[in-house]
């Protein structure tokens, strides 16, 4: 059964979490004239691996946890209400669970980036959490140490896969790359510009959208809009699905 919200005061010391508790309002935690800090939403149904988490990542002068909540449709809610920067999100969850939230929150909250942080290891969660719009998969046997800079990096424009599922999602692309070649008809794929193909190569080399405006001499914003344009071309909802649905119609190759 799901707790009644809980409003933290900025001035309290610290307590016990619950599930939907969500702050009154972020804290200022950066240095004077910094950028803010990054806000963060926990979701899990386990409050003592949300408090962990929570511990970790108050202790960062640049992220501030708002919010955290125990099943997917506290998620989808909070994350409406609170605009996270960052979902660090559990898949196996009551009434509703990660994967499905992760739809919705995109909805809700488009900036927002998820993180699917579990411990399952099963393939068909990692690709349809990918198809559900999360920009990373992560499972909880990293080191609670490694997830302040798994934030900065997601928020950042990074995508992050642990080591042993990555290795599953290349030999994905590779089976999907196969298949297509053995279709013997084909729909033609969106025709994507020649600066966007660029862009998508980089995106597929794990860049985030800075390393891509360095590495192509245009502005960051610029690169924004061209990712913008090739989901929107493609239909799809995460840059990483743009990977997969390129290698699946031969727009890459994988080396």
């Amino acid at each position: 059964m799901s707790e009644k919200p809980e409003t933290r005061d900025a001035a309290a010391v610290p307590r016990q979490s619950g599930a939907g508790t969500a702050p009154a309002g972020r804290e200022a935690k950066a240095p004077t004239g910094a950028a803010d800090p990054i806000g963060v939403l926990i979701v899990d149904d386990h409050a003592l691996f949300r408090r962990g988490l929570e511990m970790v990542l108050q202790g960062e002068d640049d992220i501030e946890v708002i919010g955290e909540g125990g099943d997917g449709q506290q998620a989808v809610e909070m994350a409406g209400d609170l605009l996270p920067d960052v979902v660090l999100m559990d898949i196996r969850m009551p009434r509703r669970s990660g994967i499905e939230a992760c739809t919705a929150i995109k909805d809700a909250a488009p900036s927002a980036k998820i993180v699917m942080l579990t411990i399952s290891d099963e393939e068909e969660d990692l690709f349809e959490a990918i198809k559900a719009g999360a920009s990373g998969y992560l499972l909880k046997e990293i080191s609670i140490d490694e997830v302040p800079q798994a934030v900065r990096a997601v928020h950042g424009g990074q995508s992050l896969i642990s080591p042993s599922m990555a290795s599953k999602l290349i030999t994905e692309f590779a089976s999907l790359a196969k298949r297509s070649e053995e279709r013997t008809q084909q729909v033609p794929a969106p025709r994507l510009t020649e600066r966007e193909m660029e862009v998508l190569r980089l995106v597929a080399r794990g860049l985030g959208n800075r390393e891509i405006a360095r590495e192509l001499f245009i502005s960051e914003n610029t690169v924004k809009n061209h990712v913008r344009n090739i989901l929107e071309k493609l239909q799809l909802h995460s840059r990483m699905e743009a990977v997969v649905y390129a290698v699946r119609e031969k727009l890459l190759e994988i080396t």
